[in-house]
This record gives C-alpha cells, sequence and structure tokens, in this order.
C-alpha cells in the first residue's frame, strides 16, 4: 500500500494512525500542500479533488479518510477499531463526525487561505476563527466524554478507536492554533494516553518524512 499524504494534514494524520494500529505497512509519498502540489497533474490524476489522503491498495485508490478507515477496518478486520455492538458503533462515529465533520473542516487549510488571500483577513482574525469553532466543537465533546461513565483510557471504551484516530490530530491543530485545553481534561487526558502509544506517536506529524527538520 501507498498513503499519498502531507505531515501536517489532519486527515492524513488520522489515517496513519489507523494503518499503524492495524499493524500494517505502507510507502509513504509526500505532497506539499504549502506548495500547492496537490494542484499539479500528477496528483490530480489520483484524486481530482486535489486533497489529501490518498490511499492506493493495488490498483485500488482510496480517498475521503472516513471511507479509508472504514475500508480499512472491512477488509483488515483484525484490531478492530470499531466495537462489536451496534449502539457502540453508532457512538464511535459520532464521536468521529463531531470532530471530522463538525470542527476539522471549517479549520481545513483551503478555508483558511481563503480567509487570509481572497478576503484578506488578518491573522489574529484568522487564529480567532479557528478557536471558536474548535472551541465550540470541544466544549460538546468534553460533555460527551464526560457523560460516558463507563468510558476508559480511550474515546470510547478501553481500546483505540475510529473517534481516537480523529480526535489526536485535532487536539494537535487546536495546540497549533492556541487553543486553551485547561478546559478540556477528558480530552487531553485521552491525548496523553494515546500519544504513550507507538502507533500514535510513529503517526505524529513531526516523525514523517516531509516534517520539517531543526538542526
Amino acid at each position: 500500500m501507498t498513503l499519498y499524504g502531507y505531515f501536517r494534514s489532519s486527515t492524513s494524520y488520522r489515517t496513519r494512525i489507523a494503518l499503524n494500529l492495524k499493524g500494517l505497512d505502507y510507502d509513504y509519498i509526500a505532497v506539499n500542500l504549502a506548495q500547492d502540489e496537490q494542484r499539479q497533474n500528477a496528483f490530480q490524476s489520483l484524486n481530482p479533488q486535489g486533497l489529501v489522503p490518498v490511499l492506493q491498495a493495488d490498483d485500488l485508490l482510496l480517498y475521503q479518510s472516513p471511507a479509508i478507515l472504514e475500508w480499512l477496518e472491512e477488509v483488515y478486520p483484525d484490531t478492530p477499531l470499531l466495537p462489536k455492538d451496534a449502539t457502540g458503533r453508532m457512538h464511535v462515529r459520532a464521536l468521529s463526525a463531531l470532530i471530522g465533520c463538525d470542527i476539522h473542516p471549517i479549520n481545513n487549510r483551503r478555508i483558511l487561505q481563503y480567509l487570509r488571500n481572497e478576503l484578506s483577513v488578518d491573522e489574529d482574525e484568522v487564529m480567532a476563527w479557528c478557536g471558536r469553532w474548535m472551541k465550540e466543537g470541544f466544549d460538546a465533546l468534553e460533555k460527551r466524554l464526560a457523560d460516558d461513565k463507563t468510558r476508559g483510557k480511550f474515546c470510547y471504551g478501553d481500546s483505540p478507536t475510529f473517534a481516537d484516530c480523529y480526535l489526536i490530530p485535532q487536539v494537535s491543530s487546536a495546540r497549533r492554533f492556541k487553543v486553551d485545553l485547561s478546559l478540556y481534561p477528558n480530552i487531553v487526558e485521552i491525548d496523553t494516553h494515546c500519544r504513550t502509544l507507538k502507533a500514535f506517536a510513529d503517526a505524529d506529524p513531526m516523525m514523517q518524512p516531509d516534517a520539517p527538520r531543526t538542526s
């Protein structure tokens, strides 16, 4: 398998976590979003939408990280990332959607670039935009996590699920945009625990070959 992604892309990050949790080997090809490589013909031939990640499995091209995670779950059911029961799967998918549908897209790079370049929004206002929507989403997520008295060290139950694959990249993004995470003790607790696990640590943006290196 080959994963086309970008070190800082949250969608690429969540896909790396899922691949690692399932113990799957893959080659990594970086698509530099900062240099608009996703707009070039070579990548557009893989995904006309010009978005990462794309996962190539033999002749199959997979796109959209929610669909990729579902495909991985169906094709590689060992080390499941969804609960066995229908109610549990619903909860995990709902937590994932809270992050993947209602927080992440509004803070996606192409949205922020539109604010900066097309609407001439200054950087302080861009940061305020990011903080506004992350806070609203995290407020709801924190309450969901606090209300689940059966939860272990993860978003749901006692083992990592899709929801953790979604959460950890969003927390990383929140830190980058200086969101006050002290308001979210359950989120921080889950993030701290997940980062002790190799699958999450190896997926970290700064561990990727296209991450900037400091001397």
